[in-house]
């Protein structure tokens, strides 16, 4: 079993890392399976798995952005904008879903998720393009190529908070709404949008596992498992990530955003 942990940490933290998504939106309904399909994993639970994703969502980021800013693919001013604006957001969102039935909200969110997939279709603005005039100017060098983006600061905040509460409504990861927000609406090139989004879920995790934490909603004693695998997971889906082109982490995160899509429709159905 403690193998499987192993194994499932690296994976999950590999394609999130790529993505730019975290890993929890597959760690969660792979521990969902297991426990309803193996004895082994009886211990499974909604408050562990929500507790063993977030603490495990530390390592992968921390891994990840600490490979990411070693090759300067981390914007961090602009993360820093969308992790103000998320971190209260998510709390916000986490308080009021007690007050709505989610099967309703995930349902809707997950053809969300699959139209969003399906905007990546259409062409993307130009650099002098953008929907945006004026903002926060931003150029970053990668691989010898120079990007140039803005996002108007009022803006990032007002879409990361509505991201971090739609997440914490539904229990998912920011990081599935804000690679495409940064990539489709403020015209950021999907390396950095990536290694952004696990920049900002790297700080966000540590803030929403301390809650878990508290609460003791984490064990221990099969989390510490599934944090070497994330670690390792985590790094080398920023390896991977470096490999590819733009237009190939587009087409990742496409075939991610309808499985998610998909897990959401399956749950609010079920």
């Amino acid at each position: 079993m403690f193998l499987v942990m192993l194994i499932i940490g690296i994976v999950t933290a590999l394609v999130g890392s790529i993505a730019g998504l975290g890993g929890g939106v597959i760690l969660v309904p792979v521990l969902l399976f297991l426990g309803d399909h193996f004895v082994s994993f009886d211990w499974v639970n909604p408050q562990s798995i929500v507790g063993i994703s977030l603490v495990v969502m530390i390592f992968t980021g921390m891994s990840s952005v600490i490979s990411y800013m070693k090759h300067q693919r981390v914007d961090e001013k602009i993360g820093l904008v969308f992790l103000f604006g998320s971190i209260p957001g998510g709390i916000l969102g986490a308080w009021l879903n007690q007050f709505f039935e989610t099967d309703g909200f995930s349902l809707f969110f997950g053809i969300v998720m699959i139209a969003v997939s399906l905007l990546f279709f259409i062409p993307r603005r130009t650099a002098g393009n953008s929907l945006f005039k004026t903002g926060i100017e931003r150029e970053k060098v990668i691989d010898g190529t120079v990007y140039k983006y803005r996002m108007p600061f009022v803006v990032g905040l007002i879409l990361s908070f509505a991201v971090g509460m739609l997440s914490g409504l539904l229990g998912i990861g920011g990081g599935s709404l804000m690679v495409p927000a940064m990539i489709l609406l403020l015209n950021i090139p999907p390396h950095i949008a990536t290694a952004t989004s696990m920049f900002m879920i790297f700080f966000a995790s540590i803030t929403s596992s301390s809650a878990h934490i508290i609460l003791g909603h984490v064990d221990w004693s099969h989390t510490l498992w599934f944090i070497p695998g994330a670690y390792l997971g985590g790094m080398l889906g920023a390896w991977i990530n470096r490999l590819l082109d733009g237009q190939a982490v587009e087409k990742f995160l496409r075939v991610l955003l309808v499985l998610i899509g998909i897990r959401l429709i399956w749950q609010g159905l079920g």
